[in-house]
């Protein structure tokens, strides 16, 4: 469980420290003050874990989740800074903002929830599919090295080591047998690591520059400012995780064959919600949950949730111990970018698996896919596309999971629902963990055909 809950905080590590760190940058906090943000944002994510994983009355979805801080909102939170006048400030209102957001987030989980039954097969496939695929670009990121702008991002020296990364998972995984095969990712991540030594790529100084001890006092950075520009752009950015939630829970539902129904959604985002608006406190940012954290559930196949509760009580440990929260920061991005591959390209595997039981042997579902795949890796391949409409539309655009999910249920609802009533085709119908159709549809279908 140790070992197993470790990987999991090793593979969303870079995720969470970076949205701290590139925000912090643009505030022009110190580097004392740019790790005690980090130790925070990591704090607060193993709290919003817990909530996730363990739950409170009807807060988590209990589903083997870790959250942390969502990229969604390193683009609106870079844009209050520069227009903040007094970059003091600039915290404080990110801060009121996300409070508000969380809040609201929180009040409408129930309504957001009801959407599910517009996510059949051919929908959440399309989603799942998406998910991997636009996680794939920050593993070959990572690959190239850890600065675009360093003469050397993207050296054979990087590429070599994140090659051998993944060699060595690939490797473990299809000769060895039991805990070793489990923990792949985390041995591979250690010898790559190792091997990396020699290049002078790895770099120690993180672990003995920190503290042993330091606590996220709460509202470091002063009380939180409530400015209504800023709470409607973090708004914006609260649904736009709740969708990317709700896809990514429909997601584990099906790795771990139980499926994600109304009720378990709604509790989910609650966790995300409620996280979201206790984080600033300790000064930490909006949470949401980590798709990386699921290729790893489908490729391990531990569906335990105390696994990845355990891996947030390390997450909050970190958070408390700036010298063990920089251990991880030794492993270098190009290694990290090996092991990414398998783990985001499992995701990818978990919606065309998913994808098979949408009877793509329907022309609409086959459409649907390519349209929605079509629109979702727009971002990815063409990130300037979008560039001429307003910053707060782009923050929807840019994120192409967002973008396709809306897609795919919109073409299925014109497709499979309008005209067809209650008769509609069964590829339409919610899937059961069996892969069956429920009762009177199954008893519909066959009529039909």
């Amino acid at each position: 469980m140790l070992t197993s809950g470790l990987q999991h905080v090793a593979a969303m590590y870079a995720g969470v420290v970076a949205p701290p760190l590139i925000v912090g940058a643009a505030v022009g906090l110190s580097g004392t003050e740019l790790t005690f943000l980090t130790g925070a944002s990591l704090f607060t994510a193993g709290l919003a874990t817990f909530l996730q994983t363990l739950g409170v009355w009807k807060i988590g979805a209990r589903l083997p989740f870790v959250n942390g801080v969502t990229f969604a909102g390193v683009a609106p939170m870079l844009a209050i800074v520069d227009t903040t006048e007094n970059k003091a400030d600039a915290l404080p209102v990110i801060f009121g903002a996300i409070i508000v957001a969380g809040l609201l987030g929180f009040l409408a989980a129930p309504w957001f929830s009801r959407l599910v039954r517009f996510f059949p097969p051919v929908v959440t496939g399309t989603v799942i599919t998406l998910i991997g695929v636009s996680l794939l670009p920050v593993a070959f990121g990572w690959a190239q090295g850890p600065n675009p702008q360093a003469k050397d991002y993207g050296s054979t020296t990087f590429l070599s080591l994140a090659a051998i990364t993944l060699v060595v998972v690939l490797l473990l995984r299809r000769f060895t047998r039991g805990f070793l095969k489990q923990v792949a990712v985390l041995v591979g991540l250690v010898i790559g690591t190792l091997i990396a030594i020699p290049f002078g790529v790895t770099d120690f100084s993180p672990v003995t520059e920190a503290d042993i001890v330091g606590f996220p006092s709460p509202f470091h950075f002063g009380a939180p400012q409530f400015a209504l520009a800023a709470i409607i752009s973090m708004c914006v950015v609260m649904l736009v995780s709740m969708t990317e939630s709700t896809a990514d829970m429909l997601a584990l539902g099906e790795i771990v064959e139980r499926p994600a129904e109304e009720k378990t959604i709604a509790a989910g985002l609650r966790a995300d919600t409620l996280g979201s608006a206790l984080s600033p406190l300790f000064n930490g940012f909006m949470c949401s949950a980590f798709a990386q954290n699921i290729g790893l559930v489908a490729m391990t196949r531990i569906r335990s949730r105390f696994v990845v509760a355990c891996g947030g009580g390390f997450l909050v440990l970190m958070g408390l111990s700036p010298v063990a929260a920089s251990l991880i920061s030794v492993v270098p991005r190009p290694v990290l970018g090996g092991a990414g591959v398998v783990l985001f390209g499992s995701v990818a595997a978990s919606g065309i698996q998913t994808l098979v039981k949408a009877g793509l042997e329907k022309d609409n579902n086959v459409l649907i896919v390519a349209v929605s795949l079509a629109v979702g890796i727009i971002p990815i391949t063409a990130p300037e596309f979008y560039h001429a409409f307003p910053e707060t539309a782009k923050i929807i655009l840019d994120s192409g999971i967002s973008t396709g999910c809306v897609a795919a249920v919109l073409l299925n609802v014109v497709f499979n629902h309008l005209g067809r009533g209650r008769d509609a085709d069964e590829v339409t119908a919610p899937m059961e963990p069996g892969g069956e159709i429920s009762g009177s549809r199954a008893a519909k279908a066959a009529h039909v055909h």
